[in-house]
């Protein structure tokens, strides 16, 4: 494999290079075919060359994932900092149209999030502070599927969790922006705006490219040619992903490798919108485990 030309878009790093010194968290930029992908490294303290996890988030969402029920602290923040408590290196990314990344949000694909993916994994075989050789994915509902796809193209990965995953992309966003505006969008010219509500609130604008891939994706499909070790979390209280754990154990069916389906008592958000306790207590220590043991 030929590694990409990347760009580091931090200062910072030119400082740790020469100092030696493991900072906790740092922003960089991974710049690859005309996009730039902005991401935060955040490395363990003491732990030189540590495995790595590369984290990537869901629909309309940021690196940092929304802020956990009382804090300002993200999801994804937050599940970083548990990864380095345990000597394991994270790299979460803002996909390009979304948060500090280059693009436009009404241009988002899923096989451009999949490209994106796929530069961020081939950055971190080349990044001389992390272990290029132990990576492991990390993927949130829209971002699980991004992840599944991203283990298929990059088989090498040593570990892979997925958080409620989309499965089946035409029920899911049917559920989310309603059938009406799904068969709109594949209908649509590829560069024609549908915008539709959402059903947690808010509206948003993406082109007729987005909704034409519906069809084309598949958690299971992907997960079929990673031979790596697996691990599926998911609510049994799910409505975007549902129904579960049926929607888990799909994935299960199609994977062939060391795998794990982890059911919790919760909903898409892992109850983290009103409680931080599943968080803590289920779905970080969940994942960190597999990561200290797999990777």
């Amino acid at each position: 494999m030929t590694p990409l030309k990347t760009g580091v878009a931090a200062a910072a790093f030119a400082a740790l290079a020469a100092s030696g010194v493991l900072a906790s968290e740092a922003p960089l930029s991974i710049t690859h075919g005309g996009k730039t992908i902005a991401g935060i490294l955040n490395l363990p303290d003491g732990v030189e060359t540590p495995p790595v996890v590369l984290m990537m988030h869901g629909f309309t969402g940021s690196k940092n994932e929304f802020p956990i029920a009382g804090t300002e602290t993200g999801l994804f923040t937050y599940v970083a900092g548990e990864l380095a408590k345990a000597g394991i290196a994270s790299l979460r990314i803002d996909f390009t149209g979304s948060g500090e990344s280059s693009g436009k949000w009404e241009d988002t694909t899923f096989s451009g999030q999949i490209a994106d993916a796929v530069d961020a994994f081939d950055y971190l075989q080349t990044l001389p502070t992390v272990d290029g050789g132990r990576i492991g994915i990390l993927g949130y509902s829209q971002g699980g599927l991004v992840g599944a796809h991203l283990a298929a193209a990059r088989p090498e990965a040593d570990a892979v969790v997925l958080w409620a995953p989309v499965t089946n992309p035409m029920a899911t966003y049917a559920k989310i922006m309603g059938a009406d505006k799904v068969a709109a969008g594949l209908a649509a010219g590829k560069d024609e705006p549908i915008t539709a509500d959402l059903s947690w609130g808010g509206r948003t604008t993406l082109k007729g490219a987005f909704f034409q891939e519906l069809p084309l994706l598949s958690a299971a499909g992907a997960v079929a040619s990673y031979p790596g070790p697996l691990r599926v979390i998911v609510g049994s209280r799910e409505t975007i992903v549902a129904p579960q754990p049926i929607a888990g154990n799909q994935l299960m069916r199609y994977h062939t490798g060391v795998e794990d389906l982890t059911v919790v008592d919760t909903d898409h958000d892992f109850g983290a919108e009103t409680s931080a306790e599943t968080v803590e207590t289920e779905l970080a220590p969940k994942t960190v485990e597999w990561f200290r043991d797999k990777l």
